[in-house]
This record gives C-alpha cells, sequence and structure tokens, in this order.
C-alpha cells in the first residue's frame, strides 16, 4: 500500500478506539476520510465534527462515489471486529479494491520511525499515554495511536511532526500485532485472554514470542518481571525487566499515599528517582508507571522531565476515571473486563476507601471470555460488598446457548448481590445507598455513566 500517494481513505467500523485513531491521523495528513459504523457513539460524533463523514446503516449506497469509482486512489481499512458478512466490507473485496486490516497499516505507518509498541492482555493503554505523556513533555516528543482518548490530550491520537517516535498499542487479538516490527517492544502481561482466537494459554505465549521475534535488530524489550521468562528474544535484543515491588532492572522500592496520589521511589540500572508523584490512582498504575518510565529512562530522557510528566498526568478515559469524587460518595467508571483487571481495580479502590462500602456494577464482555472465566470473574467480584451484575454484551459474538452472566453470578460469595438487565436496572439503581460505586465493563456500559451521575447528584442534593 502506499500511503502518501492515495488520497481517499474508508474506514469499515470506524467508530473503534484503534480505528478512529488512524481515521483522524489520515485526516491529519489531509486526505479524504469517510467510513461506516453500526453505532452513533460520542466518539463518533466527535470525527463528523473533525469533518470526517460517517453514515451507520450497512448500505453500499450511502458510500459516497469518489470511494468507488477510482480504485488505485482508494485504501479501505477494516477492523477484525466486523463481521465478515458486512456487505460493505464484502463489495470493496469482491470489487477488487485495496482492502487491508487496521494492523497492517499501523505497521506500515510506524515502519522506518522510531517505533514503540506496548502489548500484552491489560494495561496497554495506560502504559501507551503515559509514555506518550512523558516524550511530548521533553525534548524528544513523539506521536501516538492510543486504544483510549489521552485525558491530558482529549484525543487518542497525538501529532508531533517534528519527532521520529511513533507509540501504539500492539493488539493480540486476532494476532494483529503480528504486523508490527517496532524498535522498542513493551509486554506488560500475557493472563490467559481471547481463548475463542488461541484455544490455550500456551498458544497465546507463543504468539507473544514471535512478536518478540518480530523486534528490528539492535532493539529492545522491556517485560514485566512477573512473564520475562516466558518470552525468548534474540542475542541481538537489550531485555530489561520491570516489576511494581519485585526487584527487576526497573522496580519500586517504596511507595507511600499522599493526599490521594502515590508518591514513589524508582529503582533502575541508571540510579534512584526519589518522590515521583503519580498523578492518577490504582496500585496497578503504579505497575503501568515503572513500565512507561523506564521506556523514558532508556530513550535518555531526564528524570525532572519524567517527574514533571507524571505529575500531571491525567490518564485514559474509563482507566480508573473518577465520576464523582467528594467526601460521601465516589463513583469510578473503568474499563475493567478481565479477572486479573477486576481484582486490580478493586483491590485498588479498597486500599483508598477502607471504611468504605464498595458497590460495583458490572456488564460481561463476550460470551467466549464468560464462558471461560466465569470462575475467575467471580473470585474478583466477589472483592466487592455489594453486586449488581448485568448481561453480557455480545460485542461481535453470536449468543451462546448455556451462557449468561448467571454463570458469574451464582458463584459469587458475595450476599448483596443482583442480576438485571440494563432495561430493569433503571428501577433497581435508585433504591440502592452507595458510598463508592464502580461501573466496570468493556460492552456498552459506559453509555449509563452519564445517567448514572446524574441520578446520583440529584440524589445528595
Amino acid at each position: 500500500m502506499d500511503i502518501e500517494k492515495t488520497y481517499n481513505i474508508y474506514f469499515i467500523g470506524i467508530g473503534g478506539i484503534g480505528m478512529s485513531a488512524l481515521a483522524r491521523y489520515f485526516k491529519h495528513l489531509g486526505k479524504n476520510v469517510a467510513g461506516y459504523d453500526r453505532t452513533h457513539t460520542k466518539l463518533t460524533e466527535t470525527l463528523e465534527n473533525e469533518e470526517i463523514n460517517i453514515h451507520y446503516s450497512d448500505n453500499t449506497a450511502l458510500i459516497s462515489n469518489e470511494f468507488k469509482t477510482d480504485k488505485k486512489n482508494v485504501l479501505v481499512i477494516y477492523t477484525p471486529a466486523v463481521s465478515k458478512k458486512n456487505t460493505e466490507l464484502n463489495y470493496f473485496i469482491n470489487n477488487k479494491f485495496e482492502v487491508v486490516k487496521r494492523s497492517e497499516v499501523l505497521g506500515s505507518i510506524i515502519h522506518g520511525k522510531n517505533g514503540i509498541a506496548v502489548a500484552g492482555t491489560h494495561g496497554k493503554t495506560t502504559v501507551s499515554s503515559m509514555i506518550a505523556h512523558i516524550f511530548n513533555n521533553s525534548k524528544l516528543g513523539c506521536n501516538a495511536f492510543l486504544g483510549g482518548i489521552a485525558s491530558n490530550y482529549n484525543t487518542n491520537f497525538i501529532t508531533n511532526n517534528k519527532s521520529n517516535y511513533v507509540v501504539v498499542e500492539a493488539d493480540e487479538f486476532d494476532r494483529s500485532f503480528l504486523q508490527l516490527s517496532p524498535e522498542f517492544v513493551v509486554i506488560t502481561s500475557i493472563d490467559a485472554d481471547h481463548l475463542d482466537i488461541y484455544g490455550t494459554r500456551k498458544e497465546l505465549v507463543k504468539s507473544f514470542n514471535s512478536f518478540a521475534s518480530q523486534i528490528s535488530p539492535n532493539g529492545k524489550l522491556l517485560i514485566n518481571k512477573k512473564v520475562s521468562g516466558e518470552i525468548n528474544v534474540r542475542s541481538d535484543i537489550l531485555k530489561y525487566t520491570y516489576s511494581i515491588n519485585e526487584k527487576s532492572d526497573f522496580y519500586i522500592r517504596e511507595y507511600k499515599i499522599s493526599e490521594g496520589h502515590y508518591v514513589v521511589t524508582l529503582a533502575s540500572p541508571f540510579g534512584i528517582i526519589k518522590d515521583i508523584q503519580i498523578g492518577i490512582p490504582g496500585i496497578l498504575n503504579i505497575e503501568n508507571a515503572v513500565a512507561a518510565m523506564a521506556v523514558a529512562i532508556l530513550e535518555g530522557i531526564e528524570s525532572n522531565s519524567i517527574k514533571a510528566a507524571m505529575a500531571g498526568y491525567k490518564g485514559v478515559n474509563r482507566r480508573f476515571e473518577y465520576i464523582i469524587r467528594t467526601n460521601n460518595l465516589v463513583f469510578i467508571d473503568d474499563y475493567a473486563h478481565h479477572p486479573v483487571e477486576l481484582e486490580a481495580c478493586i483491590s485498588s479502590v479498597r486500599e483508598l476507601y477502607r471504611e468504605k462500602k464498595i458497590t460495583g456494577i458490572f456488564q460481561p464482555h463476550l460470551y467466549s471470555r464468560t464462558n471461560d472465566f466465569a470462575d475467575d470473574f467471580a473470585k474478583s467480584l466477589s472483592l466487592l460488598d455489594e453486586l449488581i451484575l448485568l448481561d453480557i454484551y455480545p460485542a461481535r459474538e453470536q449468543p451462546v446457548k448455556g451462557v449468561s452472566s448467571k454463570l458469574i453470578f451464582d458463584k459469587v460469595s458475595v450476599k448483596s448481590k443482583i442480576l438485571t438487565t440494563k432495561e430493569e436496572f433503571w428501577k433497581i439503581f435508585p433504591k440502592q445507598n452507595y458510598e463508592v460505586l464502580l461501573t466496570l465493563g468493556a460492552g456498552d456500559i459506559d453509555k449509563m455513566v452519564i445517567p448514572i451521575k446524574e441520578q446520583l447528584l440529584d440524589k445528595i442534593k
């Protein structure tokens, strides 16, 4: 594909967080960008405000003529989350247009650049956005394609024309990250996930090893100490480990909570950095911060720049995001959709609010994930004081016989628990009293956040 010469860029599934970042990138380059998505969201509305034409019906008649007539000047980008039965996708394939996956385009963009790719079954978005924020608060600068809206920039695409650095998320779903050959790879975690794709964790680990083998010559690998023994790299690759508290190349010697913030001391092969304030809460975010700061140190960014950037880092939408924060009521929204992420989020909240009652509203994501990890979900959710469990959000999947949220619900040990649909939820919600409330999940639970916020604020007036 010749991105520089192609003018018309069409996206199928443009509303996806990764797809929308690419759409913004091409718009930034002055291309003619348009696309389809099945759902109108706040993000697609923002893209439309940025003069990107979007329609919401899978109908080839709605595709503008400039994307149909000149095949040599059209690039069609799709996400694997789109159904193979999609009419528009098949129209472009059958008519011999150039049709490529999002990951292929990302691989092409970072080719020849100082590519930093963050992989892992969780933590990718936070670590990527932290790296981007540190770099853009230093002399190096960077461009970034993020899997969430970075609060400091209010976007998922960050551009810096003066920098050759590009930070991207390397997604293991559908083995997409195998399209990337970056100079620097970060691996945050390799928890069993996407077993509908891989079958077993062993196969998932194999895929991560394949990805690590694609690091460009004389590149770097930074890997979480917990999984470092499972990844082998070539002799020309510099391999470093990091951890929150286990002795590694980069780790936290000590931390404390001061005025609601973590303040840490970072140990590294290059010395000690004291009194680093982490701008966002959550114990897992200390570990994420270690990874981001390690990348910055290895690329030569000074400690003062790192400290200033970390103190001013505001996080990512839906990653431990405070919606309401008062003495009597706290409401946090989080994207956690894997048992490990749920445990980390709830444990962090418990550490911050030891004397408060913690209520979680969780929407499971995918039938396959619910079926594979029902026991683990139940164990993590049992850390709550109260649970409101919603129906499964199917995303790309069709219903599976015998698989529902009840698989999790029956195994949760919390005495105060409710199983409900999204529709019935609104009848139940006002009757409860809340001290610390969490909304959790990767489906469309984010659409409930503002209505929940409004009801809570009305209640405490």
